[in-house]
């Protein structure tokens, strides 16, 4: 005769605080609890094995990888795939852990005080995106070191992101294996039932979210020349790597360390003075891997964030690195202007955007070569009114990088921050070019990232700013 079964119950709790890592409120001392979800579900692969059952042994999970070779230090398998956490009746025994659950959305529940992997101790919830969660936990294999947990959903095509991110990183951390390049540097990677794990060093939030907490009050101009250089610089090395990132936006370029300070600025176009925060610390690192192609892998037809994306993209004409010089383009413009250049989730307005603010039309050739209908088949013009109600926005918002540089020079200096010393308006002037210059619409014309890094922009980049390699060739050309 069989042993009989207990099937746990999963019952919700509510958090003691705002923030999403806080734990339950356990009144009860020994109760088990579960994190809170409207629905969890008892993860299919979350064979928990308890004592007393001498007839199953745990099994390595290594085979749900395949050839890949990730480890995979908690996964274990039963004979039976349906099972749920199972416990002998005649010699009851203390649980060795919660039932490993989802929430509805694929999401690993977890709470405080869970441990991963037999090593790794979750602290609190960094942050939260549509692959998965970010948690911080404590290395109990590593002397109690602090690292930043990637744990991805227990979804089949985030799971199969998630192995492709790991093998570019694995490959680009081992080209740099003292990150001076600024990719992220990636220490771990396992599954754990089914949810990809990946540990990185801990940093700060995120270029997008300090701007958003700071009211969108756009960055100094040696700030942004700052980031956009280091940007230029660990994307360069991703493209002397034979890899596109295609996923590049403000969102993802995060922050070394959360080192700010509060300032009053006066800020346009109010010209009062407000408190606003400034970072101390600029200096940045590139993440979220999980889009990178190597030149020789299938190239899906649509890549980047909408408002990052090139025209070739939109265009299905095929995309390589360029499509990345593109998505810096946009990203150094908002930095500089607190705003996205592109606003839009439409690929029609999203041309008629590149045509007002480029101040040219897209070109012949490219019109020629695309499959798409945006453009009349006769004339070639991009089939747009722009008196129809759709194109309002584009015609109050959108203005040219040329009306920006003219504004620079009838104010003699900064449209966003009087008080910034390093906003002058050929320092403005030099920014603007270098942006249009990689906005360019024919991706063979657009400049390229080793270029970008000798352009006059960067010429009042600080010593301690440069990387060693182009400080050498920089002082080199200064004697020149």
């Amino acid at each position: 005769m069989p042993n009989s079964i207990y099937i746990f119950s999963l019952k919700p709790y509510k958090k003691s605080g705002p923030g999403s890592g806080g734990g339950p409120n356990n009144s009860s001392g020994g109760t088990n609890l579960t994190p809170s979800s409207s629905t969890l579900v008892i993860n299919s692969l979350a064979y928990q094995i308890l004592p007393g059952q001498g007839g199953v042994k745990q099994q390595s999970d290594s085979n749900d990888l395949g050839s890949a070779g990730y480890s995979s230090p908690s996964s274990s398998t039963t004979s039976s795939p349906q099972q749920q956490v199972l416990q002998s009746a005649s010699s009851p025994v203390a649980l060795r852990k919660r039932p490993v659950a989802d929430d509805t959305d694929g999401h690993l529940a977890y709470l405080p005080g869970d441990v991963l992997g037999d090593r790794y101790e979750i602290i609190s919830t960094l942050g939260e995106g549509t692959f998965g969660k970010v948690a911080k936990v404590r290395d109990l294999g590593n002397g109690g070191s602090i690292f930043a947990l990637k744990i991805i959903k227990n979804i089949h095509k985030y799971r199969e992101a998630a192995k492709l991110e790991i093998n570019v990183l694995r490959k680009l951390n081992a080209k740099d294996p003292n990150g001076v390049h600024l990719c992220v540097r990636m220490f771990d990677s396992f599954n754990y039932f089914g949810h990809m794990c990946l540990t990185f060093e801990v940093l700060g939030e995120s270029v997008f979210d300090f701007l958003k907490s700071n009211n969108y009050v756009p960055y100094p101009l040696n700030q942004v020349r700052h980031i956009a250089y280091q940007l230029c610089h660990a994307v360069k090395f991703m493209h002397d790597n034979r890899v596109t990132h295609t996923d590049l936006k403000p969102e993802n370029i995060l922050f070394v360390s959360t080192d700010w300070l509060v300032e009053e600025a006066t800020w346009n176009p109010n010209g009062k003075r407000r408190t606003v925060r400034r970072m101390r610390d600029t200096r940045v690192k590139l993440i979220d891997f999980g889009s990178a192609t190597f030149e020789w892998e299938h190239h899906s037809s649509v890549v980047s964030t909408r408002h990052y994306r090139a025209p070739e993209v939109i265009l299905e004409l095929g995309w390589s690195h360029p499509c990345d010089v593109w998505s810096i383009g946009c990203i150094v413009f908002e930095l500089h202007q607190g705003h996205t250049l592109f606003q839009t989730h439409d690929n029609k307005e999203h041309l008629a955007m590149m045509a007002k603010i480029l101040g040219q039309s897209m070109s012949h050739n490219m019109v020629r070569k695309t499959r798409t209908k945006y453009f009349n088949p006769t004339t070639g013009i991009l089939e747009w009114d722009i008196n129809a109600p759709e194109a309002r926005y584009t015609n109050q918002h959108c203005r040219s990088l040329q009306d920006y540089a003219r504004g620079v020079q009838q104010n003699g200096g900064s449209q966003n921050n009087s008080a910034d010393p390093s906003n002058s308006s050929d320092q403005i002037a030099s920014m603007l070019d270098l942006i249009a210059r990689m906005l360019e619409y024919e991706a063979q014309h657009r400049i390229t990232l080793k270029e970008s890094l000798k352009h006059p922009f960067f010429d009042r980049l600080a010593g301690h700013e440069r990387h060693s390699e182009d400080l050498s060739r920089h002082i080199l050309r200064l004697q020149i």
